[in-house]
């Protein structure tokens, strides 16, 4: 081991605004709690900062416990917050070193080239940033370590990115997880702990950039071991995070098996496409039995053409279908709908009527946002209105629409917004969140919108 003993572990605020979702969903650090384990295998002291739970800011956690090095991950939107934090670091400790991993820099890691970076992970093998500390400035190891970027000369070097086997992972270390019993929420679900059972989407939908993860491998773990851990887990709510869990339907059966042989009690969340719900109703009765409670599930459009567009290799039958599935046998779907930049007050009013129609009581609208790392990314250069990383959130727009003015865009984005809360008020569906503040929140987005 090192003699760089203490870590620190950090995951960034999601934003500093008030529409952020705070105790409603919160996500647990699973990648940080692989690379905890991993760490701690090799006698390292871990230490965890989450700023989406902590009061106290990531500086005062780094001037608390001085560690001698700090790992930072991060999606898109979080960019601006995961340097601000490497920064900070340095300016501690310069000797400090300063590790960048995640999502978004496996894919965009030429935008965490900083003097205040030393290493770049573009994997998801943990296993290498014991590595990067054990060998710290050493260049003959480094230039034969894939997966990385580091600094040769004061010149960036970015060697090649090999695919992840997820069974070589570990079991992930909890404890952060556990001293946090009121948090880690996933809407009404307490305390959910994340699972997953997969790398990489088997999918290639235009719009999404979780197929390009693992070097565009899916890699998947046996069921076994998955249903072990869940077995294991203390407590009653479990999210398995997979991009899309409900996809091998033999895998499914055997995880059906398993689950009812060990009389696992649970309630499940899961992402799953629309056309397997539909084909598959026998499997999604059974799911239904053993407490998957939530189905989150890409319906995307309400249009013929955008599943084309969109690279979806779907219909809006199947959407159909498998909304009446959900509501058969007790699921609660959380529909998430892209609002796509060509939109006017008509296809606005047309998606929450549908929304209406359907009873579809969860549903997440999401405005079209080409990614950093998306092919399409630079198709859409020429339109594009913020080069601020906080606002490939989803919330905002990034690009000029095609019909309306930015202005009215938001207008008819924040009127929906308001109507889908009210629906969701009278429905009692959200009625652990403070409605009012939400909708004054809409409303005052609604009027401070300035034209682009």
């Amino acid at each position: 081991m090192s003699d760089r003993s203490k870590v620190l572990l950090i995951h960034p605020e999601e934003a500093r605004h008030k529409y952020n979702f705070k105790g409603i969903i919160e996500n647990e650090c699973l990648d940080l709690e692989y690379l905890s384990a991993v760490l701690q295998e090799k006698g390292y002291s871990v230490f965890f900062w989450d700023g989406k739970i902590e009061d106290t800011k990531a500086a005062d956690k780094i001037e608390e416990i001085k560690p001698d090095v700090v790992y930072i991950t991060g999606r898109n939107f979080q960019e601006e917050f995961v340097l601000e934090y490497a920064e900070v670091t340095k300016t501690f400790n310069e000797n400090t070193i300063v590790i960048i991993g995640g999502l978004h820099a496996q894919l965009c890691f030429e935008r965490m080239y900083k003097p205040y970076v030393d290493y770049i992970l573009k994997s998801f093998d943990v296993f290498k940033v014991p590595v990067l500390i054990e060998h710290y400035n050493d260049l003959a190891v480094l230039e034969e370590t894939d997966d990385i970027c580091f600094k040769k000369n004061g010149e960036w070097v970015s060697n090649k990115a090999l695919p992840f086997d997820i069974k070589r992972l570990p079991r992930p270390d909890r404890t952060y997880f556990y001293e946090h019993p009121d948090n880690y929420n996933y809407l009404d679900l307490p305390h959910a702990a994340w699972v997953r059972s997969a790398y990489c989407c088997p999918y290639n939908c235009a719009f999404c950039l979780r197929n390009k993860m693992n070097c565009s491998r899916y890699s998947a773990r046996d069921i076994e071991d998955v249903v072990d851990e869940i077995e294991g887990i203390k407590t009653e709510n479990i999210y398995i995070v997979d991009d899309d869990f409900l996809f091998n339907e033999e895998r499914l059966k055997t995880f059906i098996k398993l689950v009812k042989e060990k009389n696992i009690k649970r309630r499940f969340v899961c992402y799953g496409r629309s056309d397997f719900i539909a084909s598959h109703e026998e499997i999604v009765k059974e799911l239904s039995e053993i407490g998957f409670y939530y189905f989150l599930v890409g319906l995307e459009t309400i249009r013929v053409d955008d599943m084309d567009k969109y690279h979806k290799r779907n219909s809006l039958v199947n959407n159909e279908k498998s909304i009446e599935l959900c509501h058969k046998y007790n699921v609660h779907m959380m529909g998430m709908f892209i609002l796509d930049l060509d939109f006017t007050g008509k296809e606005f009013r047309e998606l929450y009527r549908y929304i209406k129609e359907r009873k579809l009581k969860h549903v997440a609208v999401s405005i079209f946002t080409p990614e950093p790392g998306l092919e399409s990314f630079e198709s859409y250069k020429d339109r594009m209105i913020t080069d601020n990383p906080g606002h490939f959130d989803y919330l905002h727009l990034v690009c000029k629409p095609d019909k309306l003015s930015v202005k009215a865009y938001y207008r008819k984005y924040y009127i929906l917004l308001i109507k889908l809360f009210f629906k969701a008020y009278r429905e009692k569906v959200y009625d652990f969140i403070d409605y009012k503040d939400y909708i004054k929140s809409f409303v005052k987005g609604f009027f401070g919108k300035k034209e682009a």
